[in-house]
């Protein structure tokens, strides 16, 4: 009888062994992922409680992630989530899952714009608001009087932000949730990614700062909005055509070919985005778009031509080129 009851610790040694015996790599991880994902606990409380027997209902739940990961199908799109820096975002089949490359992308592009106020700077704005307020009152001073900064509030309330073929949202609720006075407008042409990506940003309780569009790049944005972008961000699909016969059958197999296809040398898609782009920023706004190392030098050279200045290029964690950063002037 004691042989029967199914431990932690015996489901994730067989679920590791048979995930390795079908070429799945890092089978120890997934196999403990599942396990975690299953009776709803972190991976870290797993090995806090290794001797806990499995419900028959956990068992079923793990029988069935285990067949679907053996095929390999990517473990995010089974348990339905990912990390992405600082927020945790729903995934699923039909929409790419986002990469570190990306969040290496969100990192550069939250550099190009103004550091958030911090609580004392917002302090010090408001008393000096107030301060001014009270002289002007007594007929001291006029508002004429303010500081610059001080006689456009409503530019300080908000740095308007694109984010063009957005999938999952990764990026632009990123952006949003780690810069408060951002508001971004993101796009994707997949009505399957606007509807994961309008749940991703109403969990994250962002509704009211990322607003979703169902178009074609940018073709859905008001014309009204261009020249006031401070900053463009993109991982439009970037990979060679040629190259797609090289990724792995997981991402070939499961993801969704709209998502990776950047035609003949992976720009088809990024010299469709430029002339907008330039139309769209304000003077000194930017742009960060993530791109196949194969073709950053290319890219570059098309923005320049474009009428962008201050190009560079930014590597990945791996060391490849991958980012482009550009300004209007």
């Amino acid at each position: 009888m004691e042989e029967d009851i199914w431990t932690v610790r015996r489901i994730l040694a067989w679920i590791e062994d048979y995930l390795a015996k079908h070429g799945i790599e890092n089978a120890r991880l997934s196999a403990q992922w599942l396990v975690a994902e299953a009776l709803g606990i972190s991976r870290m409380q797993l090995f806090m409680d290794m001797e806990r027997p499995l419900t028959a209902d956990e068992r079923a739940v793990l029988r069935d992630f285990t067949r679907r990961r053996g095929t390999g199908e990517p473990l995010q799109y089974i348990t339905g989530t990912v990390d992405f820096r600082h927020v945790t975002l729903k995934v699923k089949p039909g929409v790419l899952i986002p990469r570190p490359e990306t969040e290496v992308l969100v990192s550069e592009a939250l550099a190009l714009l103004p550091a958030p106020a911090k609580p004392q700077d917002a302090l010090d704005e408001a008393l000096v608001r107030q301060y001014l307020q009270l002289k002007a009152g007594a007929g001291e001073l006029t508002e004429e009087d303010a500081p610059e900064y001080l006689d456009a509030p409503d530019a300080l309330e908000g740095l308007l932000v694109a984010d063009l073929c957005t999938g999952s949202g990764c990026i632009a609720c990123s952006i949003a949730f780690e810069h408060p006075k951002t508001r971004v407008v993101a796009t994707d042409l997949s009505p399957e990614a606007v509807a994961l990506a309008s749940e991703n940003a109403q969990l994250l309780g962002l509704s009211d700062r990322v607003d979703i569009l169902e178009c074609d790049l940018a073709s859905g944005i008001e014309e009204s909005l261009l020249g006031t972008f401070d900053l463009i961000v993109s991982n439009p699909p970037y990979v060679p055509t040629i190259v797609l016969d090289e990724i792995p059958d997981e991402v070939s197999d499961f993801e969704p070919s709209l998502a990776l296809d950047g035609g003949p040398d992976g720009l088809d898609i990024f010299r469709r985005l430029l002339p907008w782009c330039f139309e769209a920023l304000k003077h000194g706004g930017s742009i960060a778009v993530e791109l196949h190392e194969t073709c950053l030098d290319q890219a570059a050279e098309e923005a320049r031509q474009a009428g962008f200045v201050d190009i560079q290029i930014k590597e990945d964690l791996t060391q490849r080129p991958r980012i482009l950063i550009a300004r209007k002037a």
